[in-house]
């Protein structure tokens, strides 16, 4: 049997244990709420940068146009003569999701003293796969307003356009061609 004294002296390191496990279990709480904050912060900051990453990537792209819209204006040159001239300067389609292309154009036109300014229509075919059937899609088409695909320009001129796929279609091929009065004056394939 215990003595008294051995009883009050196990009590006093029960009730010091206690205190000693009450007290790690605090720190314990307060280093899960700081882990978590920390893993909190880490899943923020992924995702700004993440965030960052995508602009960075548009403004690569946008970058990337830009410059080739310069190189078109570079290669420039008047072409002497008095005949009137429209060109497709560059023509290029871009995937931005599965069945949803963005196309972009420059046209560039010469005029001449009797033909000031340049008058016609875009129309853009689009060949594709569809259940291993090759199949067209001219636009504009029914469902499109015909005046968005209407053309005046006096020197040069950006036009930027989309259309959309059936689904499981591959694309092959995207033609620009540029019509005055049903006459072809102008046509460029997309370079992908």
């Amino acid at each position: 049997m215990l003595s008294d004294n051995e009883v009050v002296t196990i009590g006093r390191e029960v009730a010091g244990l206690r205190l000693q496990l009450a007290e790690q279990r605090e720190e314990l709480a307060l280093l899960r709420s700081t882990a978590g904050t920390g893993q909190n912060a880490v899943s923020i900051e992924r995702a700004a940068q993440r965030q960052l990453l995508a602009k960075l990537e548009g403004l690569e792209r946008e970058n990337a146009a830009l410059k080739e819209d310069v190189l078109s204006f570079e290669r420039l040159i008047p072409v002497v003569g008095e005949e009137a001239v429209v060109r497709l300067e560059s023509f290029r389609v871009i995937r931005e999701v599965a069945g949803h292309y963005r196309y972009r154009m420059l046209l560039a036109f010469q005029p001449a003293r009797q033909v000031p300014e340049f008058r016609g229509q875009l129309q853009i075919a689009i060949t594709y796969m569809l259940s291993g059937k090759q199949q067209q899609l001219l636009l504009p088409n029914k469902r499109d307003a015909a005046n968005k695909y209407q053309l005046e320009l006096k020197n040069f001129l950006r036009r930027e356009g989309d259309f959309d796929l059936p689904p499981g279609a591959e694309l092959k091929v995207v033609e620009a061609r540029i019509l005055q009065g049903g006459t072809l004056k102008s046509k460029r394939l997309a370079q992908f």
